[in-house]
């Protein structure tokens, strides 16, 4: 069991000008995986086609590991546990972007 598992860290290029490029404040990062599937690559087109975009590869693999949707107030999806790497006064760039993302929305419609 776990033969087909991506296990651990690994890199990830983001896209500039991306969301996720902002919130991290740079576009190489490195985050932890743990899981057995992945972006099928035979959809790409189709997905970015329809306003998909990908926002961060691994450079060695290729593998798409951050999807966004542009247009979207907070639209964010990773292959990797950001959880693995929040902490209650340290929260992971993501979580902080999704938090932000909600008080500026609600703000706007008080």
């Amino acid at each position: 069991m776990g033969g087909t598992m991506r296990l651990g860290a690994y890199d990830c290029t983001l896209a500039p000008g991306s969301r996720a490029a902002a919130l991290y404040g740079t576009e190489h990062i490195s985050e932890r995986h743990r899981h057995r599937y992945e972006f099928n690559p035979e959809f790409r087109a189709e997905l970015e086609a329809a306003g998909l975009s990908i926002a961060g590869t691994n450079p060695q693999t290729g593998l798409v590991e951050v999807v966004e949707l542009p247009n979207h107030p907070f639209f964010i999806g990773c292959q990797f546990h950001p959880e693995f790497k929040s902490r209650p006064r340290a929260p992971h760039p993501l979580f902080a972007g999704f938090v932000a993302a909600a008080l500026a929305r609600h703000e706007t419609q008080a």
